[in-house]
């Protein structure tokens, strides 16, 4: 709880003080940006900064889910790209083929897909042709 300022103290060296005696005691070092740089002011000013942020930290998205699940799919051939085994290949492949199955069986919302499964043993061929 914060006193009261006094009588006869100027009032900008009364709030310097308890935040200097504030800082002192440690108590800013447990606040979630801590030692972290500020954000960068230059961008132009967004009114629904904060809807975007939150949607950011909640994993939103403002995208259909068929065409989520493309941008799924690329980011596996990207991933399948860069795995350092085969048996991350196969689980790659694996978890983005259960996706567009599900997708197949009950068309989502959105644009159509244009998503067929991953052939997984092609794949790791040429993963292994690739790495050779």
């Amino acid at each position: 709880m914060t006193e009261r300022k006094p009588p006869g103290v100027d009032f900008e060296s009364f709030v310097d003080r308890q935040i200097r005696e504030a800082a002192e005691r440690g108590e800013f070092r447990s606040l979630s940006g801590f030692g972290k740089p500020l954000p960068d002011d230059s961008a132009p000013y967004d009114e629904l900064w904060w809807i975007k942020g939150k949607m950011h930290r909640e994993g939103a998205s403002v995208l259909p889910p068929s065409l989520t699940l493309r941008k799924e799919a690329e980011d596996a051939e990207a991933a399948v790209a860069a795995a350092v085994s085969e048996r991350q290949v196969r689980r790659i492949l694996g978890d983005i083929n259960t996706k567009i199955a599900e997708a197949l069986r009950r068309p989502p919302a959105g644009p159509p897909l244009n998503l067929t499964l991953f052939d997984v043993d092609a794949a790791v061929e040429r993963w292994r042709r690739d790495r050779a």
